[in-house]
């Protein structure tokens, strides 16, 4: 049976990523973790913050993971949501286990919790690169309603590996944000087309922001999982020299085109219509063919 990641909760993706039975729940809703913030402003809380972390096993392998919940606050991180997830990733070092798994869902900070949303993103970050260096792989998932944007959508990109379905959104500023501080002449967010070929799955893998591109199932992203914890790619000062390299060159390539199906066609989509048309894996077939040369098409 099959099962849409896009319209599950936080724990539904837990389980459904993780081994049968495999769960345990760190700070479970007996203990009532919930942000001092909000109850100090009369704002409704959640006795889990909006995020679930807990240890398991992936393929029999032992992991840690932290899945946001975007059905609360758009799984915006406050204070205690932060301290959560960079705990979970400093057990990650002290245990040693085999990855850490971010399922993320954010809109970014939330604005309630002002500085102290803001330093927490920024301790996640800290603490995944953390875990990288010590030879952590850190991997994450974007595909949910909300999509990844903000701090989060940051801190995604400092993971090891990203997989995203079509119907994932990554970016830095949210769609409504752009047009709230440009103008809807410089971002409609009401044009859903534009909105998910800009920030959406397919656009991301195209350009490089993304490792995997998968259908909106459960299945398909723990299969992706399972597939880059085998061979997690490394964290090195080279590694870090071949990714400017590569953002300077996409400045080049691409810096003068208005919009995602120019970038495409540059990249040797004839039809670029094509894009959207594509299930995942006839997606991901066609666009190899075009990735070796994608250089010499985007000059």
């Amino acid at each position: 049976m099959k099962h849409s990641y896009y319209e599950a909760s936080a724990r539904e993706r837990v389980a459904g990523i993780l081994d049968p039975a495999s769960f345990g729940e760190i700070l479970p809703p007996s203990d009532r973790v919930a942000s001092p913030h909000l109850r100090a402003l009369d704002l409704p809380a959640a006795f889990d913050d909006g995020v679930v972390i807990g240890s398991g096993r992936l393929d029999g392998r032992a992991v840690l993971i932290a899945a946001q919940e975007g059905g609360f606050m758009g799984g915006a991180v406050g204070e205690v949501h932060g301290a959560k997830i960079v705990g979970l990733l400093e057990r990650a070092v002290l245990e040693h286990c085999d990855a850490a798994l971010l399922l993320l869902e954010s809109g970014g900070v939330r604005l309630q919790e002002a500085n102290a949303g803001l330093i927490a993103v920024s301790e996640v970050m800290r603490a995944i690169l953390a875990a990288r260096a010590s030879g952590i792989a850190v991997l994450a998932t974007i595909g949910g309603q909300y999509g990844c944007f903000g701090g989060m959508g940051i801190a995604a990109r400092c993971c090891s590996a990203i997989v995203m379905s079509e119907e994932g959104r990554l970016g830095l500023s949210g769609p409504e944000v752009i047009e709230t501080a440009n103008g809807v002449e410089e971002f409609d967010s009401r044009d859903r087309a534009l909105v998910w070929r800009t920030v959406g799955g397919k656009h991301r893998y195209l350009i490089g922001d993304c490792d995997r591109l998968v259908d909106d199932e459960i299945d398909e992203f723990r299969t992706a999982l399972i597939d880059l914890m085998r061979d997690p790619p490394a964290l090195t000062l080279a590694d870090v020299a071949r990714e400017h390299e590569m953002l300077t060159q996409r400045i080049e390539w691409f810096g003068d085109l208005a919009d995602a199906r120019d970038v495409w066609r540059a990249l040797g989509w004839d039809e670029p219509e094509q894009v959207s048309a594509l299930d995942a894996s006839e997606f991901t077939r066609y666009a190899a063919t075009r990735r070796a040369g994608a250089s010499e098409a985007a000059r």
